[in-house]
């Protein structure tokens, strides 16, 4: 029985690069919004596979029609990623080319895809990545703030505690940060990182690509009076690092020992300590309140 065909211009690999007999899982970037963003070797790739894994197969059928592409389709989402994600690693060991494509960008950047590649690694299997769109990268090219070095974060926690310390954890990364968000809970997450990290810059990119897109530029706060609850679409936010506005400052009017002097010499209770001080120097109130609970413990002597 014959190898199937590779895409054109596929780089050849040797032996130990792919188990014998085996196919090979396609990463495949798609449009995050525009469909004509998509690359030749991804339409090639897609193809020529025998089977398209999607995380929303009706969404995914759009490009393929657009592109007269007629290829089996089958869902890989959270919801089924343990049993689904067993099949067609299965079919790749058994000699498949499966493509695994997302709702929009690059699989793998915050969905579940992360996890089908990880599996396809441990098993040994061949995994090629076919790069294109990706949300974050054109947001953060796009907001007007230093691009290197970056942090992505992901999507932070719906509510609760591990909301508070994701973004707690990710407070002082000197360094712009980029994070997803959905439509529902933007305003939510705007108060969030005014609270947690201050009145940073930021750029909210909407619909990217899209007939509606939208960069807002400002900052958190003037984010926060721009956008409606009821506002729609994909959102990406790009935030500037604590490196760039608060801790320089900071270490300039050296903070701790003007909160110090507020606690010891004038008896000013901590959190109205840590709410002068964090509005003297522009710094999150969050940041400066731990602070003052660290100052305010006893030695321990």
């Amino acid at each position: 029985m014959s190898m199937p065909s590779k895409p054109a211009n596929e780089p050849e690999r040797s032996e130990t690069e792919r188990p014998a007999g085996g196919g090979t899982l396609y990463v495949v970037a798609t449009p995050i919004g525009n469909l004509s963003d998509v690359t030749l070797r991804a339409l090639d790739t897609l193809r020529t596979v025998q089977v398209i894994a999607a995380e929303d197969t009706r969404h995914t059928r759009k490009l393929l029609s657009r592109y007269d592409i007629h290829k089996p389709l089958v869902s890989y989402h959270t919801h089924n990623a343990v049993q689904r994600g067993k099949e067609l690693l299965d079919q790749i060991a058994e000699g498949k080319d499966i493509a695994l494509v997302s709702d929009a960008g690059t699989p793998g950047i915050s969905d579940p895809g992360a996890l089908l590649v990880e599996e396809a690694v441990g098993r040994g299997l061949a995994v090629v990545v076919i790069p294109g769109p990706t949300a974050l990268v054109a947001a953060l090219t796009a907001s007007g703030l230093p691009t290197h070095p970056f942090a992505f974060i992901g999507f932070a926690p719906n509510r609760g505690a591990a909301r508070r310390r994701f973004f707690a954890s990710y407070a002082t990364l000197p360094m712009t940060v980029v994070l997803y968000e959905s439509p529902k809970r933007l305003v939510k997450t705007l108060e969030d990182l005014l609270e947690g990290w201050g009145d940073r810059r930021v750029a909210v990119a909407r619909e990217l690509t899209k007939v509606h897109e939208e960069i807002f530029r400002g900052t958190i706060s003037e984010a926060k009076a721009h956008f409606a609850p009821e506002t729609k679409g994909e959102l990406t936010l790009v935030v500037a690092g604590a490196g760039e506005q608060d801790l320089p400052e900071a270490e300039k009017s050296d903070w701790r020992e003007d909160l110090l002097r507020l606690l010891e010499d004038e008896g000013t209770p901590v959190k109205e300590a840590a709410s002068r001080i964090a509005e003297r120097f522009g710094l999150a109130r969050r940041l400066v309140y731990q602070e003052a609970l660290a100052l305010r413990k006893p030695s321990g002597d």
